[in-house]
């Protein structure tokens, strides 16, 4: 699907001071992101905090979205969990026309055996109405898919159209790319090895910190497609430092402290995560008028 090449964003949900849904900041995030170049939008992925919203909360982010795009860029929906019932349930009754895919994460907690994860997907990719991109974070759901089981998922289901890729293991990600079928896509689901999984093959990346550094990651992710290797890497050292820090302390409030300094939304978050620290604060701020000078 070349409509899923490049760079695709995984956007937060800012919150007010009230914790309430701050819509004029995610339609600006909204914004920002596109006219930053990048490819693609997805919503209500984990960097969304969707674990602590309400149900007409998510179909408050979801129109927002839709509404704010304005059909200017691709919307892949998250859809996933670790009741594949339910989740069947939500792809048959939902409307999917605003979307060009789904993104669906292994199911989490649960720790399923391969061949469970296997009747899961193939569960999903039956009932869903637009094609699936895998999502594979063991971090998070505590159990990995296995290239020799998403091989055969991207065999078996010609809607199983992609893999979100991020065990953070390059190794894997040379086993997926030597492996899947040619038209399947392998996207990073790492912002620190998304340049090198271009150059060995992948597809781009659905990316964290691009929401906060569109234009400068987009065109990194567009050099490496390209093969521009050393300008692509410049960019690459140039955030590497703010790729980590956005995470030391959780996604997405290092993220959400890059658009308060940006001064796009507040850093605001949902228990049981918390904001960072005044000492990452601090860094994270420093960083961006740095770089803000660097690309002014």
């Amino acid at each position: 699907m070349q409509s899923l090449i490049g760079t695709g964003v995984a956007l937060v949900t800012p919150f007010k001071d009230d914790f309430s849904i701050d819509i004029e900041a995610l339609v600006r995030i909204v914004n920002f992101s596109i006219d930053g170049g990048v490819e693609y939008l997805v919503v209500l992925g984990t960097t969304a905090e969707n674990a602590t919203l309400s149900n007409e909360e998510k179909e408050l982010v979801i129109d927002t979205i839709i509404e704010a795009n304005k059909g200017r860029v691709p919307l892949v929906l998250g859809v996933g969990g670790n009741n594949t019932l339910k989740v069947v349930e939500e792809l048959k009754t939902r409307d999917f026309s605003a979307f060009e895919a789904i993104l669906s994460v292994s199911p989490y907690y649960n720790k399923p055996t391969q061949e469970g994860i296997y009747q899961h997907f193939k569960a999903i990719a039956e009932a869903s109405p637009v094609p699936v991109i895998l999502y594979n974070v063991p971090g998070r759901t505590a159990s990995n898919i296995l290239p020799k089981t998403i091989v055969r998922l991207a065999n078996d289901f010609e809607n199983i159209v992609a893999v979100k890729e991020a065990a953070g293991d390059m190794v894997q990600a040379l086993h997926l790319l030597k492996d899947c079928p040619k038209d399947f896509l392998v996207i990073s689901g790492d912002d620190m090895i998304a340049l090198p999984m271009v150059l060995a093959g992948g597809s781009g990346v659905i990316s964290v910190i691009a929401q906060g550094f569109p234009k400068e990651f987009s065109e990194m992710i567009r050099l490496g497609l390209n093969r521009k290797v050393d300008e692509a890497f410049k960019t690459q050292y140039l955030l590497s430092d703010c790729i980590d820090m956005i995470f030391e302390q959780g996604n997405p409030a290092g993220i959400k402290q890059v658009f308060q300094s940006l001064g796009i939304s507040e850093n605001i978050v949902r228990l049981p995560l918390v904001s960072v620290d005044d000492s990452l604060k601090e860094r994270i701020d420093l960083f961006v008028e740095n770089i803000n000078k660097i690309y002014a």
